[in-house]
């Protein structure tokens, strides 16, 4: 089973070099399939240890695998000028499989204080980041904080998995397989050869998050999108070449880099941003859910509760944005978003068809809601196409190439 899986890994290009960078977690013990698995496709792999990976797996181990030195301090091979930098230099992509909680927030604060964050800091090709931890660490704010920076930063994430944790505990943390991020970034290294043209020249408007509806002064309607999907498809999209403008509701994830954002907070205030930037756009790309209600008329003053009253509120259908942007844009590509609790491909197509779309995505509410990766189906004139779930900011790109594929026809 290990062959076939390894046989269908997506080939490096030619003359790979990644740096794969190793944390003090378990999961380290995983890094020597890794490196085994690249140069048994001819990657070059240099391996850059810290203090406390060493403590997991022993770098002589690593070494025999590799067929090169093994790194794991700041002076190390000091004759070499710059030698603490020299490592980046050519090297496709920095990949640190595990990388602990400690190293991700590290590396949001752009820290350098040992050889692996300083080749993160210096480095030119891509960085991917495998996290591994206790599914605490995981979930708590902090950490979350941190991975939405590093993502808005352009650092790839490649999982956490879920399933059975070293501390004896079930649930997400656990890092990918050796397998699955040789694959992801072999893929990701094939397709960086043409993605950062795939858009160029072209102007994006995306919109992303929820939309809050006020009763009061201090309540209002809303929903539980985390803006997630839509801020992942504006980096990708800005990668891919693209001028690109995020229209965001009342989310506090970090703008992406290189995006122009434009924060909103009801329904109509994120149509009149819209419609007011969608004459100088190319694509649209619909991912917020919007409310398809407001208040007729919201209170100016807070409501009282009344003991044992029942309060009654009158809603009205908010401006559709999809729908109005066919009669105002139609030479634009617009793309809508379908977040359905079942049937999802008969509903999402439905969708498309009322609001004259030429490609909508589909997928499961349940699944998809706060979560970090997603599975969707692709619809448009030609019928279905899923996807496998992977991670939104892996996702991100495959849907960026999907427009473009549509657009080049």
């Amino acid at each position: 089973m290990e062959k076939h899986i390894v046989e269908n890994t997506t080939a490096s290009p030619p003359d790979t070099r990644i740096v794969l960078g190793i944390t003090g977690s378990i999961a380290a013990y995983k890094a020597a399939e890794m490196v085994r698995l690249w140069v048994k496709a001819g990657v070059t792999v240099d391996v850059v240890m810290t203090e406390a990976a060493c403590r997991f797996i022993s770098p002589l181990t690593l070494q025999a695998l590799s067929g090169r030195p093994v790194w794991t301090e700041m002076w190390q091979g000091a004759q070499d000028r710059m030698s603490h930098i020299s490592l980046s230099r050519g090297a496709q992509a920095i990949v640190v499989a595990p990388a602990t909680a400690d190293f991700l927030a590290r590396t949001v604060q752009g820290r350098a204080d040992d050889l692996l964050s300083v080749l993160c800091l210096a480095r030119e090709g891509s960085l991917f980041v495998a996290p591994a931890m206790n599914r605490q660490m995981w979930t708590h704010p902090a950490t979350q904080r941190n991975v939405a920076q590093l993502r808005a930063d352009g650092v790839i994430t490649l999982g956490p998995d879920a399933g059975e944790l070293a501390c004896g505990e079930t649930g997400e943390g656990r890092m990918l397989s050796p397998e699955a991020i040789v694959a992801a970034v072999s893929a990701h290294l094939v397709e960086g050869k043409t993605f950062g043209r795939l858009l160029a020249g072209r102007r994006v408007l995306l919109t992303a998050g929820p939309t809050f509806e006020a009763i009061d002064p201090v309540r209002g309607l809303t929903n539980r999108s985390s803006g997630k999907m839509g801020f992942a498809l504006a980096q990708a999209a800005a990668q891919a070449g693209a001028e690109v403008t995020l229209v965001a509701g009342p989310v506090t994830l970090p703008t992406p880099s290189g995006v122009t954002r434009v924060n909103v907070v009801s329904a109509q205030e994120m149509a009149n941003a819209v419609f007011a930037r969608i004459d100088r756009a190319d694509i649209f790309i619909g991912v917020a859910a919007v409310a398809d209600y407001a208040l007729a008329a919201p209170a100016d003053q807070k409501l009282k509760k009344e003991t044992n009253e029942t309060l009654t509120l009158t809603l009205r259908p908010t401006i559709d944005i999809l729908a109005e942007l066919a009669q105002r844009a139609p030479r634009v590509f617009r793309v809508g978003f379908a977040a359905e609790s079942q049937n999802i491909a008969a509903q999402g197509e439905a969708k498309r068809q009322r609001k004259n779309l030429p490609l909508l995505i589909a997928n499961r509410a349940q699944d998809a809601i706060n979560a970090d990766d997603n599975e969707v189906i692709l619809l448009d004139d030609n019928g279905a196409h899923p996807l496998p779930r992977m991670d939104k900011s892996l996702l991100a790109r495959r849907l960026v190439e999907e427009i473009a594929r549509r657009l080049s026809r």
